[in-house]
């Protein structure tokens, strides 16, 4: 059962990162799983409301259900209205993207943003996605929270992250993320340049909860003609100012108030 389970859960991320579907056999194949489980678990997946059949190609779709599922949680939890007044504040006082991850478990998670660019060049990925803890502002962020052996650990379960899957300058070693890590704990907040993407800056803050732990990170994102690192120096108060007044606010809200 707990293999069927974890193979069902690999359907459903493999179909979010396909979102015009795909065959029943390029699914099999992708994630070598025989062609009749595969079959199988669609059938169950379909049943439950996951999972479309597309009538004319046949290709299977994830359903906007589960996400349905995690915009209930996130309501009632009380995350997004806590956080998002002042996501907004500082999307405004910034001029770029201003995004909330929370932290769950050894995973970090976007669940709120404000876009404060108004015009010209805008940077707005996807949200709901977890972060890659070694070649993100955020991730270095929630990594200076730990101790360095803690740290290093947590990174040697995650993996690193490739150049060619994030940006040029994406730290491929252990030591190149420890000095990322280690600069962020020195100043408060983390800074990268083209790490998490080409052409793109970012800075972190961490979300410290009643015991001292981080319960989430709050960044700012944008270009990196933009979000130059002299602008990201003169950011950091108001960054460290933002994470303060989330974490004071975080008693609202059901999820932060039981990590807290």
């Amino acid at each position: 059962m707990s293999g069927a389970l974890e193979r069902s859960f690999k359907v459903l991320e493999y179909l979010a990162d396909h979102p015009e579907g795909v065959p029943l056999s390029g699914l099999a194949a992708a994630l070598e799983i025989p062609l009749s489980a595969t079959h199988r678990l669609l059938g169950e997946l379909t049943r439950c409301g996951y999972v479309r059949q597309d009538a004319h190609s046949g290709y299977y779709l994830m359903t906007i259900k589960l996400v349905s599922v995690g915009l209930s949680f996130l309501s009632r939890a009380g995350i997004v209205d806590v956080a998002q007044p002042l996501l907004d504040q500082l999307a405004a006082d910034s001029g770029e993207l201003v995004r909330l991850a929370v932290v769950d478990g050894e995973d970090l998670t976007f669940v709120a943003k404000a876009q404060g660019a108004r015009h010209g060049l805008r940077y707005d990925p996807d949200m709901g996605l977890s972060v890659a803890l070694s070649c993100s502002a955020a991730g270095h962020a929630l990594l200076s929270t730990y101790p360095e052996d803690e740290a290093m650990a947590l990174v040697a379960r995650k993996g690193l992250g490739r150049p060619q899957d994030y940006g040029p300058n994406a730290p491929t070693t252990f030591k190149e993320v420890m000095a990322y890590v280690r600069a962020a704990g020195q100043r408060g907040f983390s800074m990268i340049n083209e790490v998490f993407a080409p052409g793109m800056s970012a800075m972190a803050a961490p979300v410290f909860g009643a015991d001292g732990g981080a319960i989430g990170v709050i960044t700012i994102a944008g270009p990196v003609v933009r979000l130059t690192p002299q602008r990201m120096e003169a950011l950091g108060p108001t960054l460290l100012a933002a994470a303060r007044e989330v974490a004071r606010a975080s008693g609202a809200s059901a999820l932060f108030k039981r990590r807290a």
